[in-house]
């Protein structure tokens, strides 16, 4: 959601600036992204380490439209990120709960390989992004939001992608639902 343009009638304009509260007029016009405090705030986020208590073990119950699920494996599944770095930012997720990558078994590394190579296909299938960022955090410390139940980005990038609004504005512009994102990753999926 962006905000209107600025009223055409100066008049307008000045009540606008002098509303009570809204602080001093700096020029800077604002994008609202209140769906962004969930986030901020940890909600739905998991407490402690239980199998069952995060969103990457709910999600596989889900329908794919409700859950974001782009693809489904035998041992992992591909879902979109809720708070993505950029449009199309999806993640390999094993259905088994489990932290750390060490512990995964030999064919969920392998499964976890492949969807990541496939969704690399399927993003520039359906974008025709330039590069990606790939990688998992391991750990609290680490940076992983949800550190019980390991998960890989795949980040699409695109050249000139970082812009003055994440870089000056702490701002994210997505401009596709992640429903619509969901539907087109979907129908690039490569099969075997």
């Amino acid at each position: 959601m962006t905000m209107p343009d600025s009223p055409s009638d100066p008049n307008q304009a000045a009540d606008l600036q002098g509303q009570d509260g809204v602080g001093e007029p700096d020029g800077f016009r604002r994008l609202w992204t209140p769906h962004r405090m969930a986030y901020i705030k940890g909600e739905n986020k998991p407490t402690g380490p239980a199998a069952g208590e995060d969103p990457f073990c709910r999600i596989p119950s889900l329908s794919d439209e409700e859950g974001l699920i782009i693809a489904r494996g035998e041992l992992v599944y591909a879902v979109l990120n809720l708070y993505p770095y950029n449009g199309g930012h999806l993640m390999v997720v094993p259905y088994r709960h489990v932290a750390d990558y060490t512990d995964l078994t030999l064919p969920e590394t392998a499964e976890l390989a492949d969807f990541t190579k496939r969704a690399m296909t399927a993003v520039r299938a359906a974008s025709g992004a330039q590069g990606f960022n790939i990688g998992m955090n391991q750990g609290d410390v680490a940076g992983a939001g949800i550190a019980a139940h390991l998960h890989q980005h795949v980040v699409p990038r695109w050249g000139g992608d970082t812009n003055f609004m994440p870089v000056v504005g702490h701002t994210k512009v997505l401009p596709q639902l992640l429903g619509e994102t969901r539907k087109l990753l979907a129908d690039e999926w490569p099969v075997d």
